[in-house]
């Protein structure tokens, strides 16, 4: 190119930050002097990134969630698409590249396009999992998509749209030794756990209304766990000082319930820790882990794990009549079979969770059967992510 490149981006939530900080880094590398401005996070802004509006303003999740922040949320995308179509000259964007949030994403692709802006879209919606309907809006929005599973670039070469599969970037990021002995031993020592108990992982999500539909369930299946395996113990890492919150309320409330650890009776052995779940998954031998990217960094630390999600009721009615495959969670999907169990909605009971999370503590063969099992996982997922779509970003740039 003549110039350093100006790239327009959109990331939402935490997940999108990450991935779109790494990307930025990497494109940096190829074009130091490269401007990146849209909506994102501190992540992103720590690379340069000049951000017009936070990307947790996207981080709204559920039908019904996003009724309720629907007028904010178009008003911000008309108000980005008219910036940017307003640009002339050196400031005129090279490239826009949506960073997932499909939703917001692809109809501000779809306008930008037509306005004659190359668009990249960057982690491919799960059209094999739900609303296969939307690879005509995705056609339409698109000049590439980014894909990073190895299977979606097939789907979308059947459907005449240009696609490359770059990898996982959390397989980057956690080592192939990351979760073994030594790493367990070290994370227990990091988070004051005890070195000999069997530990139990509770990871209830991320967001506020996870922990408001899953905090119970997963209180109540410690307490009939630790009734069962005595010398259990419990770590709960949570997001942000609003979800450590709700979790003690809920802890608080449970029936026959102490708060934190102690030798009363009625105390569960547990550890609250905040924003250490990497450690919390290195450190435990099983999780009950909410479904979304956690189900993943848990198989990435070969993990044996039990997946639950509770969510709106309507939300879950409608996405499930456009549900395609039997499972949910990521691990399960990329093995396509039932690796590990799943509990959704009024399945996930205290007694069904508990049952499988003691299931999974009773056989050891079993944990190692899993652990095989992520461990190939690992290895298709590891092809450094943010090299490979640097690499695409950048024939887009040149072509």
């Amino acid at each position: 190119m003549h110039r350093a490149p100006r790239i327009a981006m959109v990331a939402g939530e935490a997940s999108g930050d990450l991935l779109a900080a790494h990307l930025i880094a990497a494109i940096k590398i190829r074009h130091p002097t490269a401007r990146f401005t849209g909506i994102g996070g501190p992540r992103m802004a720590a690379e340069g990134f000049e951000a017009w509006w936070p990307g947790e303003k996207l981080a709204v999740r559920g039908y019904v969630e996003v009724l309720r922040h629907y007028r904010e949320i178009t008003g911000i995308r008309r108000q980005l698409a008219q910036r940017l179509e307003r640009m002339t000259g050196d400031d005129r964007p090279d490239l826009f590249i949506g960073v997932d949030a499909p939703d917001f994403n692809l109809a501000l692709e779809a306008r930008l396009r037509r306005s004659g802006l190359r668009t990249c879209h960057y982690v491919s919606p799960s059209i094999w999992a739900w609303r296969g309907g939307r690879m005509d809006k995705i056609r339409a929005a698109v000049d590439h998509m980014l894909c990073l599973f190895p299977f979606e670039p097939a789907l979308y070469a059947k459907a005449g749209i240009k696609a490359t599969y770059v990898g996982h970037p959390l397989a980057d990021m956690i080592a192939p030794d990351a979760g073994d002995s030594a790493a367990r031993a070290a994370a227990r020592i990091a988070l004051g756990l005890p070195q000999d108990a069997m530990i139990v992982a509770l990871l209830p999500g991320s967001r506020q209304s996870e922990l408001r539909y899953l905090a119970q369930a997963y209180i109540g299946a410690a307490q009939r766990l630790v009734q069962q395996h005595p010398g259990v113990h419990f770590v709960v890492p949570l997001a942000s000082a609003e979800t450590e919150v709700l979790w003690r309320a809920a802890q608080a409330s449970a029936p026959g319930a102490v708060v934190g650890a102690g030798s009363a009776a009625s105390a569960l052995p547990l550890t609250v820790v905040q924003r250490a779940s990497h450690q919390a998954l290195a450190a435990c031998d099983v999780a009950l882990v909410a479904s979304g990217t956690a189900t993943l960094e848990t198989a990435l630390l070969r993990r044996p794990m039990v997946i639950a999600y509770n969510m709106a009721p309507l939300s879950w009615a409608l996405m499930r009549r456009m549900q395609y495959q039997p499972w949910v969670g990521l691990p399960n999907i990329l093995s396509g079979q039932f690796v590990v169990p799943e509990f959704l909605q009024e399945d996930a009971t205290p007694d069904n969770l508990a049952q499988a999370l003691g299931n999974l503590l009773d056989d050891a063969p079993l944990r190692a059967h899993i652990a095989a099992r992520f461990a190939l996982l690992h290895t298709e997922l590891r092809q450094g992510n943010a090299t490979r779509a640097a690499d695409a970003v950048d024939a887009l740039l040149r072509a």
